[in-house]
C-alpha cells in the first residue's frame, strides 16, 4: 500500500513541477499547437499554445512507479511492466504525430493510416507478451486472458488465440482514439481520465484484498498483480492531476496526442488486465458517447450522399447532419455553451459513469458472496 501512496504522490509532485518547465521548453522551441481551421472560432485563440505536454504525464507516470518501488524495495512485476510499455509506446506514436503538426505548423500530422499502424503494432506486441504462457506466474496466471471478461472472465467465452489478441487489439486501438478525439477542450481528456485511473485505483487494491491468491472461492479474482497495477494507476492518477493544474481553461499547455493516445491505451491495458474489458465501456462513458457521435455523424452523412432510394429509406436529406459539429463537445460549443461549462458537466458526467461502474462491480461481489 506505500507503493500506491508514493507512486501517487511523486507523479503528482513530478507532473505539477515539471509541466511548468515543459511549457517553457516546447515555448523556446516554437512547439505550438496548430488549429484545424474548419473547427470552432473559439478555438482560434489557442494557436501557439505549447502542445505535447502529454509527454509529462507519460513522464511522470514512469519516474513515479519505479520510484515508489525502489523506495519500497518491491520488483516491479509483467503485468505493470507491460501496461507501462502500452502507455509509452502509444505515447511515442502520439509523439510522432503532434511533432509533425508543429514542424510543418498544420493540424495534420500522421496520416491516419500511418497512426493506425503504430497503435495496432504496439497494441499487437501488448497482446502477445500479455497472452504468452513465458509470463505465467507460479499459479499459472498470465497477464491478460483469452476470455472475454465484464467484471471478471466470462468461462464460457473462451476465444482461440487469434481472436483474443483482435479482442486486446480492438480495445486498446479503440480506447485509445477514443480519449484522442475527447482531447479539444482545455481539462477535458486529463480531467476525465483522472477519475477513471482513480477508480482503476480502487479496484485493483479490491481484487488483491480478495485474491484467489490469497482464499480461493467461487467470487474471488484470478487476476495477476493486482496491487502493482494499482501502483500504476495511482501514479496516472497523480500525474492527471498534476498536469490539470496547467492545463485547466485557459490552457497554458495542450496534451496532443502523445497523451491522449497514451491515456486510452492504458485505460485499455487495465481493463484487459484486470478482467473488465466490458466495464470500461460503463468507466468510459463519456468516451464512448464522444466516440459514438463521430460515427453517427460520419454514417449519416455518406448515406445522405447516396442514391435517392438509399435516402428515402432512411428518411434523410442530402447532406444531413445529426450533430452540428463533431465530436460531441464541439456541437454544445455550437450551440453557444462556454467551453468551462461543457468540460465540467462532462466531468460529471465521467463522475456518474464511475460511480455507477464501481457500484456494478461491487454489487456483482456483494452478491456472489452473499
Amino acid at each position: 500500500m506505500r507503493a500506491i501512496l508514493f507512486g501517487g504522490g511523486l507523479s503528482l509532485l513530478i507532473s505539477l513541477l515539471g509541466t511548468r518547465y515543459a511549457i517553457r521548453f516546447f515555448t523556446r522551441q516554437g512547439f505550438g499547437q496548430p488549429i484545424r481551421d474548419d473547427g470552432p472560432t473559439t478555438h482560434h485563440v489557442k494557436r501557439g499554445t505549447p502542445t505535447m505536454g502529454g509527454a509529462v504525464v507519460v513522464l511522470a507516470t514512469v519516474v513515479g512507479y519505479f520510484a515508489a518501488k525502489l523506495i519500497t524495495g518491491q520488483a516491479p512485476t509483467a503485468s505493470a511492466l507491460l501496461l507501462i510499455f502500452l502507455l509509452v509506446g502509444l505515447g511515442i506514436v502520439g509523439f510522432l504525430d503532434d511533432f509533425l503538426k508543429v514542424s510543418r505548423q498544420h493540424s495534420t500530422g500522421l496520416r491516419s493510416r500511418a497512426k493506425m499502424i503504430g497503435q495496432t503494432v504496439v497494441a499487437i506486441v501488448f497482446g502477445v507478451l500479455a497472452l504468452s504462457p513465458w509470463l505465467e506466474d507460479e499459479r499459472g496466471w498470465r497477464p491478460a486472458s483469452d476470455h472475454i471478461s465484464f467484471i471478471r472472465d466470462y468461462e464460457r467465452f473462451a476465444l482461440p488465440a487469434v481472436l483474443a489478441l483482435l479482442l486486446i487489439w480492438f480495445v486498446v486501438t479503440g480506447f485509445s482514439n477514443a480519449v484522442n478525439l475527447a482531447d479539444g477542450l482545455d481539462g477535458l481528456a486529463a480531467g476525465s481520465s483522472l477519475f477513471i485511473f482513480g477508480a482503476y485505483t480502487l479496484v485493483n487494491i479490491w481484487q488483491n484484498s480478495q485474491s484467489c491468491a490469497l482464499e480461493a472461492g467461487p467470487k474471488c479474482y484470478e487476476v495477476r498483480d493486482p496491487l502493482d497495477l494499482a501502483v500504476v494507476a495511482a501514479a496516472l492518477t497523480g500525474a492527471c492531476f498534476g498536469f490539470l493544474w496547467w492545463n485547466a481553461s485557459p490552457a497554458q499547455i495542450i496534451m496532443g496526442d502523445t497523451g491522449s493516445l497514451a491515456l486510452g491505451g492504458a485505460m485499455a491495458g487495465f481493463a484487459i488486465m484486470t478482467r473488465t474489458e466490458l466495464l470500461l465501456v460503463v468507466l468510459g462513458g463519456l468516451f464512448v458517447a464522444i466516440t459514438l457521435s463521430v460515427m453517427i455523424q460520419v454514417s449519416v452523412f455518406k448515406l445522405s450522399r447516396a442514391s435517392g432510394f438509399v435516402r428515402s429509406v432512411f428518411r434523410i436529406g442530402p447532406g444531413h447532419r445529426v450533430f452540428r459539429m463533431t465530436p460531441l463537445h464541439h456541437h454544445f460549443e455550437m450551440l453557444g455553451w462556454e467551453q468551462v461549462t461543457i468540460v465540467i458537466r462532462f466531468w460529471i458526467v465521467t463522475g456518474l459513469a464511475v460511480a455507477i461502474g464501481l457500484g456494478i462491480f461491487y454489487a456483482e461481489w456483494v452478491a456472489g458472496v452473499g
